[in-house]
Parts: C-alpha cells; structure tokens; sequence
C-alpha cells in the first residue's frame, strides 16, 4: 500500500487493486485535482465532490465495502460549526489490514461514542493549520491521545502553493506543540499491516 500526500488535506492510498482519494478540493486552493474516473472519493466535509467523475463518492457517516475497502463514516462537529451540529465526518478506512484513520477539519472535542465508532486506528491523518480554520497543534495533539495510532501524519499546514481560507501555521512550529519528532520527510509511505511501529511515530509526507 502506497500513502501520498497532496497538500491540504488531500490524501491517496493506492493498492494494486484500489485507490482512494480523500479530500480533493485542491483546485478550490489552487492546485491541480487528481482524482481519476476509476477512484473512490472521500470528503470529510460533507459535500459532494467529484461526485460525477469519480468511480464512487462518499461524504456522509455511514458503513461501506467498496472494492476490497472497508469504510466507516462518523459524523462529527465541524471545526467552525456550533456545538451540537455535526457538519462533517470522520472516515476509517480498512484496506490491506491497515487501519487508517482521517478525521479533516473537526471540533478536536471527541466524544466516547465518536471514538468507539471510528474504532482501533493504526495510522491516523490529521490537520495541524490551525487559526480558527482547522485544528491547530493542541488541538491535533487531544485527538492523537484519544485515537491513540501508531502513526500520525499531519495536514493542512503552511505551503505557499495552497491558496487556504485562512494563513495556516507552518509545521513546524505545530509539530513543537504535538510534541513528536519526525524523521526526513517521505516522498511516499509503503506499509503493510506487519509494518507498525511499537510506539507513536510521527511521520511527514512531502507534497506531491
């Protein structure tokens, strides 16, 4: 399984029988869009994107098996929702025995319910941006400790290519507050599911 990361919080796992993309508004932020007709598509925000080109489209909570993936959607509080809404939705995603977590710009207050349905995580993507947009460090940090992956790999942080809603905060000075040292950033992360560490790792993916 190939892990890619495409700026925002755009993400792509490719196996040699699926790939899912997640999050690809990127030409809403000045990128170029990669989804592809043969793609399954995931949006944290609820909203339907690529819904017309890609080869399946999910942005609503809920249980799906889509070509070998399992997926399991949990509506959560929007990061700039009022209490009680719950505009947006957290994924987990089985694919290859990899249990891989996205939970997009949500409030970080998590509740046992939530936690129980997105269940046991081995990697877990999470933005870091912050600045009344999407969860900053201490914010990424609460839900970290909640989920508790073995990997962590953050989003939605500073790039000058990313025309974002808001000036993000460079990962940097987020990754001081989430307390996590990362090693060299990766061009891609290739995991099997006997491949996860035996603490947190945190890991950066460079921008494709």
């Amino acid at each position: 399984m190939d892990l890619q990361y495409y700026g925002a919080n755009c993400i792509r796992i490719s196996t040699k029988k699926v790939t899912v993309v997640i999050d690809d508004n990127l030409d809403e932020l000045g990128l170029k869009s990669i989804t592809k007709p043969t793609d399954v598509v995931l949006s944290t925000d609820g909203q339907d994107h690529h819904a017309d080109t890609a080869q399946f489209a999910i942005s609503a909570a809920g249980e799906y098996e889509v070509l070998d993936v399992s997926i399991s959607g949990v509506a959560a509080r929007a990061h700039i929702g009022e209490p009680g809404t719950k505009q947006a939705v957290m994924y987990r995603l089985i694919i290859d025995d990899v249990r891989i977590g996205v939970v997009g710009h949500i409030h970080p207050d998590l509740s046992e319910t939530q936690l129980e349905a997105l269940g046991v995580v081995d990697v877990l993507f999470v933005p870091v941006g912050g600045n009344g947009f999407t969860l900053d460090g201490l914010g990424a940090l609460k839900i970290i400790k909640a989920v508790e992956p073995k990997i962590v790999i953050p989003t939605s942080y500073a790039d000058k290519d990313v025309k974002y809603p808001v000036v993000a905060t460079e990962l940097e000075e987020a990754l001081k507050v989430v307390s996590m040292e990362a090693g060299e950033p990766l061009d891609t992360l290739k995991l099997k599911g006997s491949d996860m560490p035996e603490g947190a790792k945190l890991i950066v993916l460079k921008r494709q």
